[in-house]
């Protein structure tokens, strides 16, 4: 017999006994039909132990004889499960705030760093909450502190402070792409608080102010210059009117008399009375 005319036979066969192991066999509808006559038997007594009621925000797992029902969840509303032979799990579809607690991180400039933030996720599959992971919330914990830790350690100090939102979505894509196969969707992540040491703090503070004090004497230096142009194109006007440099003056003395509350005493010449008193006997 040609061996290529077997192969789809045996093919077949594989196949068959593929779904038969997925089923839950034999003994399984046994045990399955024994429950389902003990509710029989014992209804409506029974009833009210085979009746649960899921919320709307909630979905529930449900397990025959260790295998998940229908590959899927249920609820909201009524479902009906089995006593002896059907447990269930009820998942919360509800979005989590979960804080990250203060990190200790050493950035790439080699400074050392605490620091915390918040995550915001949400279970969209309650199937592969359950059954792909012993406990979804703290895996996920731990995997944004450590994913946070990563992220952050590849960054300066600087960069952190200038680019903490951009570094957040960085760290919501990584986990969102971790927690897939969780049924977990990150919907996002908050750096809060970066703590640097004090002394770390001090000679940041001092490089600011020693930037400041900088800018501050350009700008005076700026200011003087601009002044001394100004001055000499004054100078230049007060030497074309001889009688400009007295009234600027005499301006100058009102103003120093306006704004400190004192007597100014200042010569004048003589030849100023006499003129005025040969203006006088000619009038």
């Amino acid at each position: 017999m040609d061996p290529q005319r077997e192969r789809p036979k045996n093919t077949n066969t594989e196949h068959l006994i593929a779904n038969r192991q997925e089923g839950i066999g034999v003994c399984g509808w046994i045990l399955v039909s024994l429950s389902f006559l003990l509710v029989l038997i014992t209804f409506p007594i029974s009833i009210w132990a085979c009746i649960k009621v899921v919320r709307e925000y909630e979905r529930a797992v449900v397990f025959r004889l260790g295998r998940i029902l229908s590959k899927k969840a249920k609820g909201p509303g009524v479902i009906l499960v089995l006593p002896c032979t059907d447990t269930f799990i009820k998942v919360d579809l509800r979005t989590v705030t979960c804080k990250i607690s203060p990190q200790e991180i050493l950035t790439r400039d080699a400074v050392t760093a605490q620091v915390d933030g918040v995550v915001h996720y949400r279970i969209h599959s309650a199937v592969s909450a359950v059954a792909n992971i012993t406990d979804v919330h703290s895996a996920t914990l731990l995997l944004a502190q450590t994913t946070l830790r990563n992220v952050l350690g590849t960054q300066s100090l600087a960069q952190l402070l200038a680019f903490r939102e951009e570094i957040a979505h960085s760290i919501q894509a990584t986990l969102d792409s971790a927690t897939e196969q969780w049924g977990v969707k990150v919907a996002c992540v908050e750096i809060k608080d970066i703590r640097i040491p004090m002394a770390m703090q001090r000679a940041m503070a001092a490089e600011a102010e020693a930037a400041q004090e900088k800018k501050a004497k350009v700008v005076a230096a700026e200011g003087e210059m601009n002044a001394s142009k100004a001055l000499q194109k004054a100078s230049v006007v007060l030497t074309e009117s001889p009688a400009g440099l007295p009234l600027r003056y005499l301006q100058t003395l009102t103003t120093v008399a306006a704004q400190n509350n004192s007597t100014i005493i200042f010569p004048l010449p003589i030849n100023m009375f006499g003129s005025l008193g040969q203006k006088n006997r000619e009038g």
